[in-house]
C-alpha cells in the first residue's frame, strides 16, 4: 500500500530538473523542461497512434525501444507536429544538444512537444538557451516541470506516493484533445525503485490501460500524446505487486485532475460500467457515454434525464447482447433504469436526487449491462461554453 503520510514533498533520489522560458509561449513563462536521472534509468514508454505524429513520438518511440534512457526533454505550446523535414531536424538538434549537456549518447533521451501544429519551433533562441545549458540541474524541482509542460491547462498536475522506501511522482499535462489510443497527454513519472526490466513494462502497460487510456474529453486524439515511467533503482527493490498498485493510485489521480481539468469543464464524470460481456465492451459502452454531447451538457445543466444515458448506451449498436430489459442505470446511489424500479409516486423524488447529484463536483454514472463479469470505468467532463470559446479562439 502507498504510504500518504509525510509523501507531501518526498522526491526520488537521483533526478534533477531543469526550466526555463525559450520562448515558445509569448506570456514568459517557463516552457522548456529537461527531466533527467544523474544514473542509467530503466524507461517505459507508451505513445499515441495517430498517424500524424510528429518527430517527437518518433524519436522518443526510438529512445524507448531498449528499456533504457537518461531523460527527456519536453517543448511545451508547440507540437513541433505536420513541420516537415525542417521539423525532424530541429527535433533531432535540441535532443543530441540535451543529451551532449547530460553526457549521454543522442539515443538516450526522449522528446516531448505540445501545442500549436503546423508552426516551427522558434530556433534563435532555444539554440541560445541551449548554448548556456549546463549541469548540475537542482535535484527535485517536480513541481517547476508540472507547470512548465502547461498548455491550456489552469493547474500544474503532480502527485507524490511513497512505495516501501522507493517514491513515485508523476506529472501531467492535459485539458483538450483527449481521445487517447494507447496512451494521453504528456505524462511523466520518476521513482528510484527497483524493478525487473519485463515486469516494470507489464506495470506500467496494464496501469496505463487502466488509468490514462480510461480517460476521454472530446474524442480528439493528440498527435503527440506520450506517457513515461523512469525507473532508476537508487531506493532499492520493491514488491512488484506493491508498486503496481502504488503506480495506479498515482495515476488514477492525475486521470481525475485531468478529467476535472478539461476545456472550460466545471464538473468530472465518472462512467462505471458493470456486467459487462467483457472488460472490452465495458470500455466501449463508458466511452460511447461520456462522449456524447447530450450527457455532457446534461451534467452541466444538472438536468435529471437519465434518457440521454440510456440513448448513448443504444449507440453501441454491433454490441447484440445489450439488451434494454436486463440494463439498470444509475446516478450516484440513485437507480433511475429501468422505471419499474420507481414506484411512479417516488418519480419526483428520484429526479430531485438525481439533481442534486448533478449539481456536484464529481457526477458518478453506473451502468449495468447484466449480460457477465466484464467492466471498466472511464473519466470525463462536462461540456460548457468555455470548452466552445477557448477552442474557437486557441490560435488567435
Amino acid at each position: 500500500m502507498s504510504d500518504s503520510t509525510s509523501t507531501a514533498r518526498a522526491t526520488p533520489l537521483g533526478f534533477a530538473v531543469h526550466t526555463a522560458p525559450v520562448g515558445l509561449g509569448d506570456d514568459g513563462r517557463d516552457d522548456f523542461t529537461v527531466l533527467a536521472s544523474t544514473v542509467p534509468a530503466q524507461v517505459s514508454g507508451v505513445f499515441t497512434r495517430s498517424r500524424f505524429v510528429g518527430p517527437s513520438v518518433l524519436l522518443s518511440r526510438e529512445a524507448v525501444a531498449d528499456g533504457q534512457a537518461r531523460g527527456v526533454v519536453v517543448l511545451a505550446r508547440n507540437a513541433n507536429v505536420a513541420t516537415g523535414r525542417e521539423g525532424e531536424a530541429n527535433a533531432r538538434e535540441i535532443r543530441a544538444s540535451v543529451a551532449a549537456t547530460l553526457g549521454v549518447p543522442d539515443g538516450e533521451v526522449l522528446v516531448a512537444s505540445t501545442g500549436v501544429i503546423g508552426r516551427q519551433y522558434p530556433m534563435p533562441q532555444i539554440r541560445e538557451h541551449l548554448k548556456s545549458l549546463t549541469l548540475p540541474f537542482p535535484e527535485g524541482g517536480f513541481d517547476r516541470a508540472a507547470r512548465a509542460i502547461m498548455t491550456t491547462d489552469t493547474r500544474p498536475k503532480e502527485v507524490r506516493l511513497r512505495c516501501g522506501d522507493a517514491t513515485v511522482v508523476g506529472i501531467a499535462k492535459g485539458v483538450g484533445m483527449l481521445e487517447p489510443d494507447m496512451a494521453t497527454l504528456l505524462t511523466f513519472f520518476a521513482t528510484d525503485a527497483r524493478l525487473d526490466p519485463a515486469e516494470q513494462d507489464r506495470i506500467f502497460r496494464r496501469v496505463m490501460d487502466r488509468t490514462f487510456n480510461a480517460v476521454s474529453i472530446d474524442t480528439d486524439t493528440s498527435t503527440s500524446d506520450t506517457a513515461v515511467l523512469f525507473a532508476n533503482g537508487l531506493a532499492g527493490d520493491v514488491d512488484p505487486g506493491e508498486f503496481e498498485q502504488v503506480l495506479h493510485e498515482a495515476a488514477l489521480a492525475l486521470v481525475k485532475d485531468i478529467a476535472s481539468d478539461g476545456e472550460g469543464a466545471s464538473k468530472l464524470i465518472e462512467v462505471r460500467v458493470t456486467g459487462a460481456r467483457d472488460t472490452a465492451q465495458a470500455k466501449r459502452v463508458g466511452k460511447t457515454v461520456v462522449n456524447s454531447p447530450l450527457v455532457k451538457t446534461a451534467v452541466h445543466g444538472s438536468d435529471p434525464n437519465w434518457g440521454r444515458v440510456a440513448m448513448a448506451v443504444g449507440k453501441c449498436s454491433d454490441d447484440t447482447d445489450i439488451d434494454q430489459d436486463v440494463v439498470r442505470i444509475r446516478f450516484g446511489e440513485t437507480e433511475v433504469y429501468p422505471t419499474g424500479s420507481v414506484d411512479v409516486a417516488e418519480e419526483d423524488a428520484v429526479r430531485a436526487a438525481v439533481a442534486e447529484h448533478l449539481k456536484g463536483d464529481e457526477v458518478v454514472i453506473g451502468i449495468d449491462l447484466g449480460i457477465a463479469e466484464g467492466e471498466f470505468t472511464v473519466y470525463g467532463c462536462d461540456l460548457t461554453e468555455g470548452y466552445v470559446r477557448l477552442n474557437s479562439e486557441y490560435t488567435t
